[in-house]
């Protein structure tokens, strides 16, 4: 059965030259000159030559074109395409390069090796997104900003996915595990929402149980139970979860085994200078209690020193991450590769 879901967005093809269309239900006055022509409905039309121009003309004006609800669609020919609110129309503007890289899906991940503290072998990657063409530098960060304003967040978290998912053909063996990151809040129906992902794992024919679907900024959760829901559909297709970034909030014994993680990967901050600082030691004592008593694995991530990778070592950690055993590249590189510490 189909089911469109009304929350992911609506693609804009960007043409530099074509046709704008506004339209406003109280048959206003057009507060913006230069209208080629009237379509029977009442909307204006306007021909333009240069897209940024048109936008600037519309930032004059946006404000006004906002208040009294116009809505408003681009296309190459004299026919009205996908239409939207004017402040939605602004936004992909103003973004347009970041859109268009979301709507393309040209990414790749990039690989940053985790290692089991037992023998310091490898464990696995985890994926972190970046654009196919290496010339244009992207901040993950900024780009998942920028796909929350212009309601492509899903659709970003969802190539996002697939990208993790394919790159590990031919460089990542059975066995090892691959850390995807995700947004809860971008999988309004997980039932629905997941099939996607689930379809691409069977494509590449990987082991379900060599991937773990990682929650990113773990601590900015609200709705615990919905997240519980994602949680329970990807464990239920053989796949490993994590939560990402833990800190206090979601360090309690109520809040795991709620979620009943299979990792949980400790903030970077608890792992600055985890050596040497008696509250990060704290913390991480308390996490490694709880996560004993409930079968989880505890992963520190961030360790860009020696003396953190022992520290963790020495009281249990289960696994790590950082600069100091490897940094994300394009290829499956080995842990310690510029290093000599093994």
């Amino acid at each position: 059965m189909n089911i469109a879901c009304a929350n992911c967005a609506v693609t804009m093809e960007y043409h530099d030259t074509g046709y704008f269309f506004l339209h406003n239900a109280q048959n206003d006055s057009v507060p913006l000159e230069g209208y080629a022509s009237q379509l029977e409905d009442g909307t204006y039309v306007f021909l333009y030559e240069n897209l940024n121009v048109l936008y600037e003309k519309l930032v004059r004006v946006e404000k006004l074109l906002e208040e009294d609800g116009w809505t408003c669609s681009i296309n190459c020919i004299n026919q009205p395409g996908s239409v939207m609110e004017v402040g939605k129309f602004m936004l992909l503007m103003k973004h347009r390069e970041m859109v268009e890289m979301i709507q393309d899906g040209k990414f790749t991940s990039h690989l940053q090796p985790i290692i089991d503290l037992r023998d310091y072998s490898l464990f696995g990657y985890e994926s972190l997104l970046r654009a196919e063409d290496h010339s244009k530098k992207i901040n993950p960060g900024a780009l998942f900003e920028v796909a929350a304003v212009t309601g492509f967040h899903s659709m970003l978290d969802q190539k996002a996915r697939k990208s993790a998912i394919e790159c590990r053909e031919g460089q990542v063996n059975p066995g090892i595990k691959s850390f995807i990151n995700f947004l809860p809040s971008t999988i309004y129906n997980p039932e629905f929402c997941l099939r996607h992902t689930f379809k691409i794992v069977n494509e590449v024919g990987v082991n379900p149980e060599d991937l773990v679907f990682e929650v990113v900024e773990t601590e900015k959760i609200e709705d615990v139970e919905h997240l519980r829901s994602v949680l329970d559909v990807y464990k239920r297709e053989g796949m490993k979860v994590a939560l990402d970034d833990v800190g206090s909030g979601f360090a309690t014994v109520e809040m795991l085994t709620l979620l009943k993680p299979d990792y949980v990967k400790i903030d970077r901050s608890f792992i600055n200078h985890c050596d040497s600082v008696p509250e990060n030691q704290e913390f991480l004592h308390k996490v490694i209690q709880i996560a004993t008593e409930l079968n989880i694995h505890v992963l520190a991530e961030g360790i860009e020193r020696e003396e953190e990778l022992l520290f963790c070592k020495k009281i249990g950690v289960h696994y790590a991450q950082g600069y100091f055993i490897g940094k994300p590249d394009p290829e499956a590189k080995e842990p310690f590769a510029q290093s000599q510490f093994v």
